[in-house]
């Protein structure tokens, strides 16, 4: 009795060779995650639903490590900070309210890792081209004080009405460059159709 092969409508069915090759290439990208020390990973459109989901992930990871409970906290803070940054202003959003919601979807890219023996949170999202030279002068600003100086400032935008079009970006950037042991790094790549990609690194 001949074994027939049921193909969905729409979907090609692999070959054994496809299939060997499909499991080569995501195990070198897992492999080669766990050697940059990767421990959370992700990337798509992202919630404050997700937000929370991811947090518990990251949590339950930390706390079977050594990590000190401080360092852990920071870390923590940092990436919750960092993956609202994506929700707020990430311009590639799967739905656009009309105004600040617990409902924002955005798309960008957000991991948590260890290099050098530190801890590091980066993300990544596109922006319009039009915010860059703004954003940029703030990071450099900030980039600038030293840790009286940021706490300084802080209290300083805490007293102030919030900057136009911000929600709680501005703050939320001194709070990441405040809790960070290094100066946060970061950088722009134009895409072109009036849009880059913003990527931000913070060690601890």
């Amino acid at each position: 009795m001949a074994v027939q092969r049921k193909v969905c409508r729409g979907v090609r069915p692999r070959e054994p060779g496809e299939i060997a090759l499909l499991a080569r290439d995501f195990m070198n990208f897992f492999d080669a995650s766990r050697r940059q020390g990767v421990i959370l990973s992700f990337g798509g459109d992202i919630s404050e639903n997700v937000l929370f989901s991811l947090g518990e992930v990251l949590r339950l990871r930390m706390s079977q490590g050594e990590t000190d409970a401080t360092v852990a906290k920071r870390v923590f803070a940092i990436f919750v900070e960092q993956a609202q940054n994506v929700i707020r202003y990430s311009a590639d959003k799967v739905a656009q309210p009309s105004g600040p919601s617990p409902g924002l979807i955005s798309n960008g890219v957000i991991v948590v890792g260890m290099e050098a023996g530190r801890f590091y949170v980066v993300c990544g999202n596109e922006l319009p081209e039009a915010d860059v030279p703004s954003l940029r002068a703030r990071l450099d600003h900030i980039a600038s004080l030293n840790s009286d100086e940021l706490k300084a400032f802080y209290r300083e935008k805490l007293r102030q009405p919030p900057d136009e079009g911000s929600l709680g970006g501005s703050i939320g950037l001194i709070e990441i460059a405040r809790r960070s042991s290094a100066p946060v790094e970061y950088d722009f790549q134009e895409l072109g159709a009036a849009r880059s990609f913003f990527c931000l690194k913070a060690y601890i």
